[in-house]
Formats: C-alpha cells, sequence, structure tokens
C-alpha cells in the first residue's frame, strides 16, 4: 500500500472533501497516514476565505518542496479553494506540484492519479463541477461519532466580501434520495450524529426547481430513519430560515435546537455595503422567532470586524448586537480583502491594519463575556448530551460530551462509552463549556 497525508484546512466542508478524497484514493492502493514523513502522496486541502488560510497553505508546500528534492518519487498536490483561485500561482509559485485540483474535480480523481504516477504534472480546474453519484464512491470517514453529508455547494448570494461564489461556484443541490442513502449508510455503521451542509444550507433544493424538495422537508425524511441518533444542519443564511423550516425543527426529535446564522454585521448599512439580503432588524426578528419556539435554543453567529468603510460606531452596533441578541457564540475574523471581491477593491476605503485588529480584539472580548452569560444560564438544568470522547485525569475517566444545543460538556462516569448518549445535571460554567454530573 502506498501512503496519503492530507493537511486540511479551513471549514467543514473541507473536511468533508478530505475524506471523500481518501475513500477514492483508496480503491487505488493508498492508505492514510498522520505522519507526513511516511507519505508516498501528499495533498493540501485548501480554504481561501482569509488571507491566513491561504498562506498556511503555501508554507505548506514549501516545506514539501524541499522534502521533494531529496525523494523525487514523493508526489505532490494541491485541491480546494485556493487551488480552484490560484491555479496559475501556484504552478509560478511551487512548480514542483505534481497535481492541482480544484473543488469541481474531485471526482475526476481516479484518471487524475493514475496519470501523476506516470510523472505528468497536471492543473485540473474547471469552472463547472464533475457530476456524479457520490455514493459510488467510499468515505473514510475520521470521527467515529459524527459524520457530515454535504447537501449543497456552492452560493448565490455574492457577499461583496467573499469569495466563495468563486471558488466554489453557484448553488448545487445533491438530489434528496442520494443523501437520504447516505444517511442510512452512516447509521448502519454506527455514527450517532449526522450534520448537513452547505455553504446555504438553508437553500438546498431552490435549484432543484421541485417546491417539495426543501430543508425542512429532508430534515422530516431523515428524521424518519430507524436509530438513535442526532442531526444537525449547517450553515444558515438569516433570510432563508423560513417558518416551514422552523416547523420542521420543532416537529422532528432528531433534529439539534441549535441554529448558525451568520450575521456579520450589527449596522444596517454595513449590511447593505457587504450585499446581505437583510437588515439589522430583519435578523433581529428571525432570532426572537427562534428563541419564542425553543427556550433552551443556541444561536451562534459570525462576525467580520473592520469591513472597508466601517466606523467606530458601526462596530459598535455589532459589539450591541452579540448582548441584544444574547448570541451563544460567535466566529470572528478581521475583513481580509479578497481577490475578484467587489469589497477587495474598495482599497480607498480599506481601514488600517491596527485599527482592524483592535476592533477584532474587543469583538473576541465580547464574544467571551457572551459565551460565559451564555453557559451560565444552564447551572441547574439537565441536558442530554452524546459523548463524543474520554479522556484520563488523576486516575477519573472523563468524557467529553456535546449537548443537542451544541454546548460542550465534561462530566466523570466510568460506565459510558463515547457514540453513548446520557443525561447530565449542569453544575458548572466556564467560557467555553459546561460541567455537570450524570444522572439515570
Amino acid at each position: 500500500m502506498k501512503k496519503l497525508y492530507i493537511e486540511t484546512l479551513g471549514c467543514q466542508m473541507n473536511k468533508s472533501d478530505s475524506e471523500r478524497i481518501a475513500g477514492i484514493l483508496s480503491h487505488f492502493g493508498y492508505c492514510e497516514t498522520d505522519i507526513e514523513k511516511e507519505a508516498d502522496l501528499l495533498i493540501v486541502n485548501t480554504c481561501s476565505i482569509r488571507q491566513l488560510s491561504a498562506d498556511k497553505a503555501y508554507s505548506k508546500l514549501g516545506v514539501w518542496g524541499k522534502r521533494k528534492k531529496t525523494r523525487p518519487s514523493l508526489k505532490i498536490a494541491i485541491c480546494g479553494c485556493v487551488a480552484q483561485q490560484d491555479k496559475e500561482k501556484v504552478r509560478q509559485r511551487a512548480p514542483y506540484v505534481d497535481l492541482v485540483f480544484g473543488t469541481h474535480n474531485i471526482y475526476q480523481l481516479p484518471e487524475l492519479i493514475k496519470r501523476i504516477e506516470n510523472d505528468e504534472k497536471i492543473c485540473a480546474i474547471t469552472a463547472t463541477p464533475v457530476i456524479c453519484n457520490q455514493n459510488d464512491f467510499k468515505i473514510l470517514r475520521k470521527d467515529s461519532v459524527n459524520a457530515w453529508i454535504p447537501i449543497i455547494e456552492g452560493c448565490n448570494n455574492f457577499c461583496t466580501y467573499c469569495v466563495v461564489p468563486f471558488t466554489r461556484g453557484r448553488e448545487r443541490s445533491r438530489n434528496p434520495e442520494e443523501i437520504i442513502t447516505e444517511a442510512k449508510n452512516i447509521i448502519k455503521e454506527g455514527f450517532k450524529e449526522i450534520t448537513l451542509l452547505g455553504q446555504n444550507v438553508d437553500s438546498y433544493g431552490k435549484d432543484l426547481h421541485n417546491p417539495d424538495i426543501t430543508l425542512a422537508n429532508l430534515l422530516r425524511d431523515i428524521n424518519k430513519i430507524e436509530g438513535e441518533f442526532r442531526i444537525r444542519f449547517v450553515t444558515s443564511y438569516p433570510s432563508d430560515i423560513t417558518d416551514d423550516l422552523i416547523d420542521a425543527v420543532e416537529e422532528c426529535d432528531k433534529v439539534c435546537k441549535y441554529f448558525h446564522i451568520p450575521m456579520q454585521s450589527g449596522n444596517s448599512r454595513i449590511l447593505s455595503e457587504m450585499n446581505r439580503r437583510y437588515t439589522k432588524s430583519e435578523y433581529y426578528e428571525i432570532v426572537s422567532k427562534i428563541r419564542k419556539r425553543f427556550p433552551d435554543v443556541a444561536i451562534t453567529s459570525d462576525f467580520i470586524a473592520g469591513f472597508p468603510g466601517e466606523t467606530e460606531e458601526e462596530f459598535l452596533d455589532t459589539l450591541k448586537a452579540i448582548d441584544e441578541l444574547e448570541l451563544d457564540y460567535s466566529n470572528t475574523a478581521a475583513y481580509s480583502p479578497r481577490e475578484f471581491t467587489k469589497a477587495g477593491k474598495m482599497t480607498d476605503k480599506f481601514l488600517p491594519e491596527d485599527i482592524k485588529y483592535e476592533r477584532l480584539e474587543r469583538l473576541n472580548e465580547k464574544n467571551r463575556e457572551a459565551c460565559l452569560k451564555s453557559n451560565e444560564k444552564f447551572i441547574g438544568k439537565i441536558l442530554t448530551v452524546l459523548v463524543e470522547s474520554k479522556t484520563q485525569k488523576d486516575g477519573k475517566t472523563i468524557l467529553n460530551s456535546r449537548a443537542d444545543n451544541n454546548k460542550i460538556v465534561h462530566f466523570e462516569d466510568d460506565t459510558k462509552n463515547t457514540g453513548d448518549f446520557a443525561k447530565v445535571k449542569i453544575t458548572r460554567a466556564q467560557t467555553w463549556c459546561l460541567y455537570g454530573v450524570p444522572i439515570e
């Protein structure tokens, strides 16, 4: 067997792509290793949402290029969003790379690998995806408890800061029967949690032009599968969260009461500049509607600090929104200009780096405050959790688990195993997690 090493940078969609890549290559004599130096084929699966991620990818290629000088038979590949966006730049900066393939070309790997094994150097980047039944390919899932299923890829929104429409393309939904078959196989394999993935997951089905194919109905169908398991979905676009979707979350006992809804800014003018299709007040209405239906729901978000032209007062609206919305957690980042995007051309409005990162620091502090405040509300409550892993500490078995609402819960118990469900009474809260005791 030849050995394969994949370095995955970026979101859950990238991680899911890496699992599919490993599965495809397992049919061609490659087994995955966690040790870079053992590998015969090195792949970096990249994200280009922020410049830092792209820089990490090129840094990794540089290290591997030095290794290839002493081991010419070593094969190096780059895939994902940086490859899709920078195909010519990659070949210029790293001419030793054997294979560059984009987000649309994963299912061409059988042919591409044969060619690089014959010492060809290939750049396989297409503007449209290679269409196939994804269930025809094996998936090597790394997690033993949680499994990801991409249900829609790409984005039609063209937010002015975001490169996803240029790297992942327009929205493309998978056939629901194909998704349900994959979900059934996941449950048969013993997984206890399914996460449905999409850049805009609640846009699922719009491109299929069938009013019955929606995320809400897909949740209902997967909920009917026999077995003890949970269902999540990420990432939601605020204005695509329909009343029917909220109804489905309430109806389906296996669907987690958790919503990840990126807001990006708490100021309506900045939201308009970002080309987000909602105002501050409309976002507040969506959150209010969800909270009224689910008292213990967790709502998380994303925010950008220092968008071009953002004033101090507009930034303060973001800090205020986190408090007023009682958000449970937020992913945060300083604005990073991306090639091809409209905001990336607003150079006359770019803020100085020190201002951007000072705002990010304050945003992170507000996020920490919000997380602790959110967690403290659960002290004394009983949560149903799924054990994801366990560790030994001072001779005790500590179970690391996740509640329905995505809260991390640690508790001591030597009777439960990874993959088990348990009821835990919360006794203590910290910024990023909860502690509790098991109850019968």
